[in-house]
């Protein structure tokens, strides 16, 4: 008995990229090194890092949105044809 051929799985999403910007925006220093402008009483520092964490969930929500297979979209190992699968 043959086992069935496991598909590899592709993380290559180009996607994927957009992870880059929650990181590489906290590291940029210039942004949040000042007082002013100052939000409710708060420094821009302390106002800065609410904003990057909302900046990383909705990076991350759109790279899950645009990545994840739903339940009922075929995979790529069900898109061979007949013949092709067939032919061993």
């Amino acid at each position: 008995m043959t086992e069935p051929r496991s598909v590899p799985r592709s993380d290559r999403s180009p996607w994927n990229w957009l992870l880059i910007i929650p990181i590489a925006v906290p590291l940029l220093t210039p942004l949040y090194n000042m007082d002013s402008p100052r939000l409710w009483g708060f420094p821009a520092f302390y106002w800065l890092q609410f904003a990057f964490i909302l900046i990383g969930v909705t990076t991350t929500s759109i790279v899950y949105q645009m990545t994840h297979r739903r339940a009922g979209s075929p995979s790529p190992a069900a898109s061979t044809s007949p013949s092709e699968a067939g032919d061993e």
